[in-house]
């Protein structure tokens, strides 16, 4: 895929923490394109170095014409950045969509964890991603290569973001304007790191039991619910303001019309075990709406056997939904992901899904995934590496279209690192 740039000039802006963009900008002049890059921070500076860095101290209102200047001095033909909602690239992509500058956005992999998601203009809920189920039913899968499993990547995020920010706390002082999406510091990042590797200790011993029901498929009926990182960007593509709040609507409408005999769980995002602790909430709203042990909260449960028996998954635009429809339990979104669509996910009201929530469309399940694998799906990880710029060769044999990767991958051993918000 990224062949495809060959001949051009790119310009990156903020990537992950790690050497992600360092190694994407290596494939791509291994492609024949020209790379530069713009670092806004040491912790930038600290995984990307060389001749064609530039290095932005300016304040935030400058930044727009210190980027338009970049573009024309340059000669730059198309922008990359990670995550197309901080507010350094909401700018730059404005002013590059003014200058009729192409702007190619990476993200987490809609298949995660083996691959990266690079789309065109935007992802997730500024995706273009077609949203007819006529047009899936329509593609015939052909057979794609098995891709190359990534390893240690929870691992691999802690450590790059301990590095990020402590160059940041250390040399944060040469980029006085700069502006981060979130707390930098490396000793309260620390502190609270530690603080996550013994929440998960005591919730892996509270939530024993509950995983072994929940493998052994003898749990009652119940719904999923699967959280998201509170610092997530892609919960701006909904109508909440945050988790908590979703999480409160969520309950609410299950206290109201779920039937007496399910119940509703609530999964806690291991990415987000340092910065928030939904107990006291929720043992709130079970106190509120009399749901007494109807309402559980958990952390440390295998997803792919949670999602497997689960009468219904809701998400906000958690890619986790994609695993959900993959093991055949219905879907329903409260946001924007790219595939909440007629035919393949719920479709009606909250209100309703507790008593009807329908079944998954397999085939067009299988059909959806395999196009966004050879559309818009790199293998590697945003912790990692791309590990290989080939697009997926496709032949005549049929196939069975890759499964999302959470259907395999347990939940995390160790504390690791916060999922990066766009």
């Amino acid at each position: 895929m990224l062949r495809e740039f060959r001949g051009r000039h790119l310009l990156l802006l903020q990537g992950p923490n790690g050497p992600f963009f360092k190694n994407v900008a290596r494939h791509l002049n291994d492609a024949g394109a020209r790379v530069s890059k713009v670092n806004f921070n040491p912790g930038d500076a600290l995984f990307y170095g060389g001749p064609e860095v530039t290095y932005f101290r300016g304040d935030l209102e400058s930044w727009p014409d210190y980027f338009a200047r970049l573009v024309e001095e340059r000669g730059i033909d198309a922008v990359m950045v990670f995550g197309d909602c901080r507010v350094y690239h909401r700018l730059a992509i404005a002013r590059a969509h003014a200058l009729g500058i192409d702007v190619f956005v990476f993200e987490e992999g809609y298949l995660r964890p083996d691959f990266v998601t690079l789309e065109r203009d935007g992802v997730n809920g500024h995706s273009k991603i077609p949203k007819d189920a006529a047009f899936y039913r329509e593609l015939q899968p052909r057979e794609t290569p098995p891709p190359r499993r990534t390893r240690h990547v929870f691992l691999r995020a802690a450590w790059f973001s301990g590095l990020y920010a402590l160059a940041n706390s250390l040399f944060g002082w040469r980029y006085p304007h700069y502006r981060h999406h979130r707390d930098l510091n490396a000793l309260r990042q620390a502190r609270l790191w530690g603080l996550s590797g013994l929440r998960r200790i005591k919730n892996a011993v509270r939530d024993r039991g509950l995983d072994t029901k929940l493998l052994a498929g003898t749990m009652t009926p119940y719904f999923l619910v699967p959280l998201q990182v509170h610092l997530d960007s892609q919960i701006g593509h909904s109508r909440f303001r945050s988790v908590a709040e979703f999480i409160e609507i969520v309950v609410a409408s299950f206290a109201k019309h779920a039937p007496a005999d399910a119940t509703l769980i609530l999964k806690h995002h291991p990415f987000d075990r340092p910065y928030r602790e939904y107990t006291r909430l929720i043992s709130d709203l079970a106190r509120r709406h009399s749901l007494g042990s109807r309402l559980v909260y958990a952390d440390v449960i295998n997803l792919p056997a949670a999602l497997r028996h689960a009468r219904g998954t809701v998400v906000i635009n958690s890619t986790v939904g994609l695993s959900s429809l993959y093991h055949g339990t219905p879907v329903k979104c409260l946001g924007t992901p790219v595939y909440d669509f007629e035919g393949l996910t719920y479709q009606g009201s909250l209100d309703d899904f507790w008593n009807d929530p329908g079944t998954v469309d397999a085939p067009l399940t299988k059909r959806f995934t395999w196009w966004l694998r050879v559309t818009n799906q790199l293998n590697g990880n945003v912790w990692s590496d791309i590990y290989s710029s080939e697009r997926p060769t496709q032949n005549t044999s049929q196939a069975e279209p890759e499964p999302p990767s959470h259907t395999r991958t347990p939940e995390p051993s160790v504390p690791g690192g916060q999922k990066q918000a766009s």
